[in-house]
């Protein structure tokens, strides 16, 4: 295993333990070039699992891609980075035990909101405002309200998610809200 910092392929396994989905090994290492501790992922190899995008495209499942737009979600915001990951891990198990090969962006969306709005409500906000691509403030208020009224659609045999318990926005959502109205009108000529 290279070292991520230096590129030293010397290293030593400082902890190690399954991964709480159970579906890795989870190894934190310590690079004796210099020092530095990383984490690394023994997963056993499955399936290729293909995601059909909108445009009807397919291409492989990303974990990586998947956690990317996690963060991005959550940047500046106090989410702890291994909550992303277990919800990546969460996300990848679920669409896997579905049996099936190929599966929608849609569904793979979904059930990253689903973990976002447990994690972080404004991360939320910000994931659904991309993926679901809002054109105007009108459509971004929508999802504000839902979110607060009944957050989001059910996946197709399952639940809805229960509501928020009905206190209304909180501050950093008023704050995210009346910043997409600043941007809004700014960009109005």
């Amino acid at each position: 295993m290279r070292c991520p910092y230096c590129g030293s392929d010397e290293s030593r396994v400082v902890d190690s333990r399954d991964s709480e989905s159970g579906d890795a090994v989870r190894r934190r290492r310590e690079c004796l070039e210099c020092d530095r501790r990383y984490t690394t992922y023994e997963r056993v190899e499955d399936v290729p699992l293909v995601v059909v995008k909108r445009d009807g495209r397919e291409e492989m499942f990303a974990r990586a891609k998947l956690l990317n737009g996690l963060l991005r979600a959550c940047e500046k915001r106090s989410v702890d980075r291994e909550r992303l990951e277990r919800a990546v891990d969460e996300i990848e198990t679920e669409v896997r035990q579905g049996g099936r090969d190929r599966v929608s962006t849609q569904e793979v969306g979904e059930r990253a909101l689903r973990a976002l709005r447990e994690i972080d409500k404004v991360a939320y906000v910000r994931f659904a405002s991309v993926y679901r691509q809002f054109d105007d403030l009108e459509q971004f208020q929508r999802e504000l309200a839902r979110l607060e009224e009944a957050g989001a659609d059910p996946l197709p045999g399952e639940e809805p998610l229960p509501g928020l318990d009905g206190t209304g926005l909180d501050g950093e959502l008023e704050a995210l809200v009346t910043e997409r109205r600043h941007n809004v009108t700014r960009q109005t000529p």
